[in-house]
């Protein structure tokens, strides 16, 4: 049987745990917080940032990561602030790691799987992204996610350890697509939230995921990711969750801002990150070193960051010069 760890017990991390765990499958759920880890070893419960799911005595949570085997299989579920700090602490460099973190580096802009190749070198490498809420995963709602590797026979494999019939994975050899898709799709959902707060209706949330599809896929493609994937599961699949979803951390924040609220006063009460607040500078840097024009997010980061209204925002983006549908 694999030895698996999973890095990370924030939702998406204790939910994928569950997951694997309930596949009947030995699960080591790296913990960082001492409460949340003597609470799961006591309770079979992570209250602070999974309320509500008995988790299975498959899972065995620890703190300390010089217990860590480079054979196992290592699923990363941390905030992409804190990706490569975490790496820097493995005590050996493992053979197989896969990414469930949707996020861009905001110092370096390096994709997920940049940073791995930067603080690990060769090794198998593989990102799952999807429309996968934590708590629905957590609970066997069916879904179903994709799983990108450059090497097919280590993607073939993960596919095969994660599906079942609560969760169906499909693989991919776009990496770059998807990870990029991941993070795009949480700036989408700050803008759909905060249309909803602004009280607006069904159109308007329509025409802000068509329109936010198109800056998608003109991100991706001039990335090095391809079209196809950002029709696919980690692209359309997921943001169609996110920018709909009540679960959404993303589409909450955007929420609370249209209804008038401070970003400062917002994560006051936010226990788990929202990764679309910190990845939106960074895409947006992206797409000016590529001349990618991505005005949704442009908004966004200045909504977030340079305390424009949203009402204003969504006029501005209302009102710019009028164009083809495909142009470009």
């Amino acid at each position: 049987m694999e030895r698996i760890y999973v890095i990370g017990a924030g939702s998406w991390g204790t939910a994928f745990a569950q997951h694997l765990a309930r596949k009947g499958l030995k699960v080591n759920l790296w913990v960082r917080e001492e409460e949340v880890l003597r609470e799961i070893e006591e309770k079979r419960e992570n209250s602070i940032f999974l309320p509500g799911v008995k988790l299975s005595p498959n899972i065995k949570p620890f703190s300390d990561l010089s217990l860590l085997e480079p054979s196992g299989i290592y699923f990363v579920a941390v905030p992409s602030k804190f990706v490569r700090g975490i790496l820097r602490k493995f005590p050996a460099r493992p053979e197989f790691a896969v990414s469930l973190t949707k996020g861009i580096e905001e110092e370096t802009l390096a994709p997920m799987s940049q940073v791995f190749r930067e603080e690990l070198g060769k090794l198998d490498y593989a990102v799952l992204s999807g429309p996968s809420f934590a708590l629905e995963v957590a609970q066997g709602s069916p879904t179903v996610v994709v799983v990108a590797s450059q090497n097919g026979e280590f993607a073939r494999r993960i596919q095969a350890l994660v599906s079942d019939e609560y969760l169906r994975a499909y693989t991919s050899e776009d990496v770059l697509g998807v990870e990029l898709c991941a993070a795009v799709k949480n700036v989408l959902a700050i803008a759909a939230g905060a249309v909803s707060g602004l009280g607006f209706g069904h159109n308007t949330l329509a025409a802000l995921i068509v329109r936010g599809i198109a800056e998608m896929r003109r991100f991706v493609v001039a990335m090095g990711g391809e079209p196809e994937t950002v029709a696919g599961i980690a692209g359309v699949g997921d943001l169609v969750l996110t920018t709909t979803g009540a679960l959404s951390r993303n589409r909450r924040v955007g929420y609370e801002l249209g209804r008038g609220k401070r970003l400062e006063e917002i994560l006051k009460g936010m226990k788990m990150v929202a990764e679309g607040i910190t990845t939106s500078k960074a895409v947006l840097s992206l797409a000016k070193k590529l001349a990618v024009e991505m005005p949704i997010t442009e908004k966004v980061v200045e909504v977030l960051w340079e305390g424009k209204p949203p009402s204003q925002a969504v006029k501005e983006l209302m009102l710019r010069r009028l164009k083809s549908e495909f142009w470009g």
